[in-house]
This record gives structure tokens, sequence and C-alpha cells, in this order.
């Protein structure tokens, strides 16, 4: 399995490093053909903020320190970049190393559910850049599946393991649907805008943005396609919210508890859900002691993001038992590969030995019995090629090492020709 991946990821670089590294779709696309110039056969690359990968078919020569000086080059990063900042993975462990990162467990937010799109996104880019072949088209699909089945079969996935997501988390649980729902978001910061953005993934009935800076709250309404509130007037609208995310930096209280008592008065009916993600804190403590008020800190949502990631961590086990299983289901894969030139071989080695037997005694038989002759002496080489060929197609319980292991053996037992020997070690 001449396969190669260079990868440069959080694991090996930090992000002034990995940065620089970055590659947009358009400069994917134009560096994929240089990979092929350099002698690759294939070749796929995707680029996220915090990992860029290569995967390559080889001929086993090419040596990868000619790939990352391409990809390098290509950022003009040769200052900041270096050849120690990148992990190389050859073979199998390549391929397992692909279905890790599919599968979440390679990524710095344990179990990210974006990585696997992402991975999709920049094999459909190669594909429509003619750079991958018959091997990447198998090996992509198959951690495609890999992934899928990671978070199925698992919970490694679930779970908020972000402050913003465990807010609105928090919501669900009070809330149960968020359809009818209006949400008020205080701050235009990255904290709330992550926020903001999983409330509108939600389907949130109505939402709407209020910041210091009213610059920054239009451009944030403009990606989400909501509304805005001038700072000075968003008590004005507490009354009318259901859910208020609080994450601005100030050194007083924004929202006092008489501000929260104000609102409750003019509300009909339903809980009003406060939460704070401010540090200092943006609402006085004192509001969550109103009744139907459900106030939430940063403590306590750290908390439930601690208790996720506790609980992702233990379903690594699990997934690497399911990236174990597809690797080796691609190894099966690859070494039949591998064995089809041999069964191909000795079928016609033993066909052309049953013709030349037949013809040699055909005259001792008369017509009816020629026919007979035939269909018995198939269905004799047919029974002898039987369990050869489904050992090396199948394999049973053996692995993909001790079946190419018996595909040699059966060569050098029939004696097999050298040259389809050599498109064996090809293939």
């Amino acid at each position: 399995m001449n396969l190669l991946c260079l990868s440069i990821s959080h694991h090996t670089a930090p992000v002034e490093v990995r940065e620089r590294l970055w590659l947009s779709p358009e400069e994917i696309v134009k560096t994929l053909p240089e990979t092929l110039r350099l002698g690759c056969s294939e070749a796929v690359l995707f680029s996220t903020c915090n990992r860029t990968e290569l995967y390559a078919v080889t001929d086993g020569r090419l040596p990868h320190e000619s790939l990352i000086r391409e990809l390098i080059k290509q950022k003009n990063a040769g200052s900041v970049v270096h050849e120690s900042h990148f992990s190389v993975y050859r073979g199998p462990e390549a391929a397992g190393h692909l279905f890790r990162v599919a599968s979440g467990i390679e990524s710095m937010v344990l179990g990210d559910v974006q990585i696997l799109m992402q991975v999709k996104e920049g094999y459909q880019l190669a594909v429509n850049a003619g750079t991958a072949g018959f091997f990447l088209h198998h090996l992509f699909p198959s951690a495609f599946h890999t992934g899928k089945r990671s978070r199925t079969e698992t919970t490694i996935g679930t779970g908020a393991v972000s402050v913003g997501y465990a807010a609105v988390e928090l919501a669900e649980r009070i809330f149960e649907n968020l359809r009818k729902k209006t949400a008020l978001v205080i701050g235009a910061g990255e904290t709330a805008k992550l926020t903001a953005k999983h409330l509108r993934g939600k389907n949130i009935g109505s939402l709407t943005i209020t910041n210091r800076t009213q610059n920054r709250a239009d451009q944030l309404a403009r990606v989400l396609e909501c509304s805005t509130i001038p700072f000075d007037r968003f008590r004005e609208s507490l009354a009318d919210a259901d859910i208020v995310i609080a994450s601005v930096r100030v050194d007083t209280h924004i929202l006092t508890a008489d501000d929260v008592a104000r609102a409750l008065e003019h509300r009909h009916t339903g809980a009003l859900f406060l939460v704070d993600i401010g540090v200092p804190r943006n609402i006085d403590p004192a509001a969550g002691k109103l009744e139907n008020v459900f106030l939430y800190d940063i403590d306590t949502l750290t908390a439930m993001v601690d208790e996720n990631v506790h609980k992702r961590r233990a379903q690594i086990p699990a997934v690497e038992r399911i990236v174990a299983d597809e690797l080796h289901s691609l190894e099966l894969w690859h070494a039949s590969l591998q064995s089809t030139p041999t069964i191909q071989a000795l079928t016609a080695m033993m066909e052309t030995i049953r013709k030349g037997e037949v013809e040699k005694n055909i005259n001792r038989f008369g017509e009816k019995d020629r026919e007979l002759v035939e269909l018995v002496t198939k269905r004799i080489v047919n029974k002898i090629l039987h369990t050869p060929i489904a050992y090396m197609r199948n394999g049973h319980d053996a692995g993909p090492t001790e079946r190419l292991l018996s595909v040699n053996v059966i060569r050098r037992i029939f004696g097999l020709d050298h040259d389809n020997a050599k498109r064996d070690d090809d293939a």
C-alpha cells in the first residue's frame, strides 16, 4: 500500500505556524497538480484551521521531503514552517490516521462534527481536479463510512463541548423546542457570536443582537439574518425575550435584579432563561432568585463542558475499534487487488493444462463422450482451484499480510511466470 500522508496539525505546530500553511480551495486546486508533477499518481489535500494534510499515492521511492517543500513553497512560508512541523505516515498507518481524523478523535475539539465535512470537501476538490484515482476513490469513502459509524455507533459527537453550545443545550432542556422562542444576545465577541450561530442553527424563532459597538452588531446580524437593537435600549426588549445571552466585558452588572424584575412584570407567561458568559459577570446573581427565572453563569457552563468532554473521552476506545475494523476491511480489499492477477494466472495455467491433456487423448473417445470429458475435466479443475482461490479472495481469518504471503507461496508452488509476479508486486 504505497500511501503517504503528510500532516501538520495542532499536535505538531502552534497556531502561528499552522496558519501560514492554511490553503484556500483555490490554492488547493493549484497545488494538487504540482504533487503529480513531483511523482505522485494520486493526491488529495485538505486544510482546516487546525490541520493541513496531504494524502498521496506514490511508487514508494518519492522522498516525502520534496512534497513538504512543495507545500511550504506554495505558501511562501519557508521562514516559519519547517519539515519538523510535519508528521509522516505511510501505508496502513496513513489510512488509519485518515480514519481517526474523519472520526473526530484527532481533532482539537474531541469528536468535532465539522471535520468530516471538511475532509469530504477536500476529497471533492481532488475529484474535480482529476488527482484522485482508483485507490483514493476507495480510501476516502471508507474514511467517510468510518466517520459516520463513529458518530452513530458511539456518543463521541454528543454533548456540548463549548461554552456557547452548552448555553444553547441548556435552553433546549428548559424549553424543549426553540422554534417559537425569542432570544436576545448581548455582545458581538467570539463567544457571543458562536452562541448566536448555535441558536440560529437550532432554528430559534426570533433572534436580536445588541452590542456597545453598533457596527459589530450589524455585521453579525447580516451574517445571521436577524435584527439588532441599540445597546442603550436593550432592557426595553427583555419583556419579550425568552432567552438572554450576556457576553460583554464590563466592570459592573449590565443587568440588575431590578431590571429583570421589571421585565417580568410585563411578561405574560413562561420562564426567562438568562445565561451569563461574561467575566466579570454581566448579570446580577440575585436575578436568579426571582420566580420563573433560570440563571446560569460561566462556571455552570464550564462544568457542563468538562463533563461532556469526559464522556467523549470515554468513547475513544469504541471509536478506535471501529477504526481498526474499517482499516482491516481496507487492507483485505487491497490484498484482494494483489491476489487477482495470481488468481487469473493460476486459472489460465490450469485451463491450458486441461485443454492440452484433453486434446492429447480426445481421439480415444466417441463423439458423445467428448462432451462429457470436457465437462468432467472442467469440474475437476474448478474443484482443485476452489480452495486456494477462495483463500486468496476471502482469507477467512487470515490477515492481509498472511494472505499476501499465501499468494507468493501459491505462485512459487505452481511456477507462475515472472511477469505476473511483478504485476502482483505492483498492484
